[in-house]
């Protein structure tokens, strides 16, 4: 549907979030309620929601590698996640994987359901990349023999150190139970993530998601949470082995907003026929 755009960084935002209203102010050029920040993360920022039980996520520009040892703010970086992960998360909804996703709310925010985060980094592993590769002298892009589910603890002071599954049961960050369970929707989403990442020409090769947790009356339920985005997976290309994802700003390979950019085109999230631009726009 036809809209009037406001250009901020080239990407097109809503247009009524472009003119603040009483009562409102602006973060980096976003108009947005006062409201209680509930958490600032490295890319992204948690704010109370309109409704008990809903946070309001926003995407930031900001780029962090090697544990925030190198940092940078890339313009449009947040918006391109903010629309792929939603592009990822309605996907996975629809074949029943359950997420925290309620819908987005702008260019830059997206409506989510406040979870309990368990305290793990939860890796799936197609081919050897990365942090695998060096500790197991393995050449990058080898395909293993199969999708290898790994832990990590989230503690940025420590390097978020990867852990066996006995220490999560012993120390309680989760049950044995709740880790068959990760393991089975992490498989879920590699499954769905690698056959439509295949079908745009593009190799999944590993990724990382974070999982919630929610009761329902004295029951608890585990949720896909956090964000599905090339910040969070390793993309090659797979005809060139072209990286699109976040080494290219780990690595110094390019322009991170145009690799980012490419993912959006193949997946349909932003028009397949625009030409090279720096400051793409994205489908409403």
């Amino acid at each position: 549907m036809p809209q009037v755009l406001a250009r901020k960084v080239g990407l097109d935002y809503d247009a009524r979030m472009t003119r603040p209203r009483a009562g409102m102010r602006t973060v980096k050029g976003v108009s947005m309620a006062r409201r209680k920040k509930i958490y600032e993360g490295k890319a992204k920022i948690l704010y109370e929601g309109p409704e008990p039980g809903t946070l309001v996520q926003y995407f930031k520009d900001d780029a962090t590698a090697f544990n925030a040892e190198k940092k940078a703010v890339i313009e449009g970086k947040g918006v391109l996640n903010n629309r792929l992960s939603e592009f990822f998360m309605t996907g996975l909804s629809q074949i029943g994987v359950p997420t925290h996703f309620i819908k987005r709310l702008n260019m830059r925010e997206q409506l989510v359901r406040q979870v309990e985060i368990v305290p793990l980094e939860v890796i799936v592993r197609n081919f050897a990349a990365g942090s695998m590769a060096k500790r197991l002298g393995l050449e990058e892009g080898t395909a293993l023999p199969r999708p290898i589910v790994e832990f990590s603890y989230k503690d940025d002071a420590l390097g978020d150190p990867l852990v066996p599954e006995e220490y999560i049961v012993a120390f309680g960050w989760a049950s044995q139970q709740d880790l068959d369970d990760i393991i089975s929707l992490a498989l879920r989403v590699n499954d769905w993530m690698s056959g439509v990442m295949f079908g745009v020409g593009i190799k999944l090769i590993d990724f990382k998601i974070e999982i919630g947790r929610v009761w329902d009356n004295e029951f608890p339920r585990l949720l896909l949470a956090d964000e599905i985005s090339p910040d969070s997976c390793r993309l090659w290309d797979i005809e060139t082995g072209q990286k699109l994802d976040k080494d290219v700003f780990r690595r110094d390979l390019g322009n991170l907003t145009d690799a980012y950019t490419e993912v959006a085109k193949r997946l349909g999230v932003m028009p397949s026929n625009v030409t090279h631009r720096p400051k793409p726009t994205l489908i409403n």
